[in-house]
């Protein structure tokens, strides 16, 4: 049965257990450490998912959110056309925050009247780390849709820290893909961690999905000269690649700076921010419904509005027309509370959009 024109179309909902294969078709299109292209690494983090969401991990710091978005009107019924996840903790006893320092060095010679900057790198851990944000995907066909879905995706998260706010740590990290070959290669760790560990950055990048130990076994301690390296090594380092350009501009511009820390594998640059200063967290907010905004109204703002229904998927979010009204209530799009069940007088989680 077609979906009604006046339904929205996109919906992003927690993922089930039920999503596997169409995370496994999704995950083709960016294979990653969050969103392996494996069956067994997917169904590994829909376990962890479905556990969290349900609290059935009862440790916050465990914890692993993991947002789908959902295109309701696609030809052939639903499809999952991107991801986005929120990791409670990174950084535990069991599992360090692993991360190589940077560090810029300069020496100079009164003899030789010579001047050097150099950058070194020394590797760092963290037991007690900050949450993170990651496993953002979005499926190629869909990326420019005026509906600017990749900003939805990458928003909704903020939107449900504010909702959890004593779930999440007081810093929030985000780590880039750097410059990467097109066979994926990493330059950094062909120079470096290569030599090191005897794997490849494939091999490496899946075994530290379950077990880092290697790293701290093997990887050199204390600072050395990223000089010494190959240039092309050299150029990755807190680089950030083309693909991830447009998520850089919308980190610094909610309030994220390089934390001049790279990811010890591939050299990508770590960005940071205190999580009560981050704009999209400090701009959500719980309101009443006072009114509904008939199918065709004008209105001047949209936002991402959120609801946690007592069963699966434990979480849905839609982009809908919005007003305020005043600081605690607001009106919102008749057809988007329909389907997330709001009714006027009722409440629903809001993040206005720019």
């Amino acid at each position: 049965m077609s979906k009604s024109p006046s339904e929205p179309r996109y919906e992003l909902r927690g993922v089930t257990l039920e999503d596997e294969a169409a995370l496994h078709e999704l995950a083709r299109h960016l294979n990653t450490v969050n969103l392996p292209h494996e069956r067994e690494g997917i169904r590994h983090i829909l376990e962890i998912a479905h556990k969290s969401f349900t609290g059935a991990t009862k440790d916050v710091r465990r914890r692993q959110y993991v947002f789908v978005l959902v295109d309701r009107h696609a030809q052939g019924g639903e499809r999952i056309i991107g991801t986005s996840m929120v990791f409670g903790q990174l950084g535990r006893r069991d599992a360090p925050y692993i991360y190589f320092d940077v560090i810029d060095e300069e020496r100079y010679s009164a003899t030789l009247d010579k001047h050097f900057k150099h950058t070194t790198l020394k590797i760092g851990y963290s037991y007690a780390g900050p949450t993170e944000i990651g496993g953002l995907v979005l499926h190629p066909d869909y990326r420019r849709v005026p509906e600017r879905l990749g900003t939805f995706i990458s928003y909704v998260r903020f939107l449900y820290i504010k909702m959890h706010r004593d779930a999440f740590r007081d810093e929030v990290l985000a780590e880039l893909l750097p410059p990467l070959e097109a066979d994926g290669t990493s330059h950094l760790w062909e120079a470096l961690g290569r030599h090191f560990t005897g794997l490849t950055y494939a091999e490496a990048d899946k075994l530290s999905r379950m077990n880092k130990e290697f790293i701290r076994g093997l990887f050199p301690e204390g600072a050395f000269y990223a000089s010494l390296l190959p240039k092309n090594a050299q150029d990755v380092i807190g680089r950030v690649g083309t693909q991830t350009r447009g998520v850089e501009k919308l980190l610094r511009r909610i309030g994220f700076r390089y934390a001049e820390r790279v990811d010890p594998f591939d050299g990508g640059p770590h960005f940071t921010a205190p999580t009560d200063e981050i704009t999209l967290v400090t701009s959500s907010h719980k309101r009443e419904v006072q009114r509904a905004i008939a199918p065709g109204e004008p209105t001047k703002q949209r936002a991402v509005v959120a609801v946690e229904p007592a069963g699966s998927p434990y979480f849905r979010a839609l982009l809908a027309p919005f007003e305020a009204v005043g600081d605690d209530a607001c009106a919102l799009g008749a057809a988007e509370l329909s389907a997330l069940g709001v009714e006027v007088g009722s409440s629903a989680w809001v993040l206005p959009l720019e």
